[in-house]
């Protein structure tokens, strides 16, 4: 297995819990046997006393990867390094099962178990996996997801380091959000609401409260004058 896949382990174990929503999986024994993935003999070593020092670890791993999204290249380090101490690796050769061509085995650096308990051999596995990812391909490489409240951590190993967020899911809903966001500010700019109309249009100006509107004769802007009857006696004068 190439060391840099141990990697995964550190992000696993920091995206049992997002702090934004209020939730956190790591809550049993179970639960920490499941983070173990294939290693189900260094599984079978978890106890209850493993949650809760694997929390602990959790959140230091989650400081370096937020450390390393930042840009805070020497902080990452200093953290992982400081992880490295406390957690240290025991690596040894394997060929395990696989085999060339010629029937030989694949010779390969494996990290040993750590007969201690569960959250030594892990914590060791996840922090020598992050410290190959960050020597080998940047610290720039390790990132929190851009799409809240999400907030998982992630290895970005696309080819133009492109990746900013955890999964498809979160960056097509990242997407939609700020495309609504930039449709509302598009709409905010040319004064108009959702439906087209403007919101600030003036108003007519209103008549005199009171006054009641005058006929005007048409073609003319004058008011009228009513009608008089002819005078019967003034024919013949």
């Amino acid at each position: 297995m190439e060391l840099t896949t141990y990697s995964d382990f550190a992000v696993r174990l920091v995206n049992t819990e997002r702090p934004a929503r209020g939730e956190d999986t790591l809550t049993s024994v179970e639960a920490v046997r499941d983070l173990f993935g294939g290693a189900r003999q260094a599984a079978r070593r978890a106890t209850e006393a493993d949650v809760t020092r694997l929390r602990g670890v959790r959140a230091r791993l989650r400081a370096v990867f937020t450390e390393a999204a930042e840009g805070n290249e020497r902080g990452a380090v200093d953290l992982l390094n400081a992880l490295l101490l406390e957690y240290p690796v025991s690596p040894q050769i394997s060929g395990h099962d696989f085999l060339d061509d010629a029937g030989r085995p694949r010779w390969h650096l494996h990290l040993a178990e750590h007969p201690s308990n569960a959250t030594a051999g892990y914590a060791a596995t996840a922090c020598m996996g992050l410290a190959v990812q960050l020597t080998e391909l940047g610290v720039d490489r390790l990132g929190i997801c851009g799409a809240e409240p999400c907030r998982n951590a992630y290895v970005d190993t696309s080819t133009n380091r492109s990746r900013r967020y955890c999964s498809d899911r979160c960056a097509t809903r990242a997407n939609v959000a700020a495309y609504r966001a930039r449709k509302r500010r598009e709409r905010a700019v040319s004064g108009r609401t959702a439906d087209g109309s403007r919101p600030n249009a003036p108003a007519s100006a209103p008549t005199r409260e009171g006054a009641p509107e005058r006929p005007t004769l048409a073609g003319s802007g004058s008011p009228s004058t009513p009608a008089t009857s002819p005078d019967p006696t003034a024919s013949g004068r």
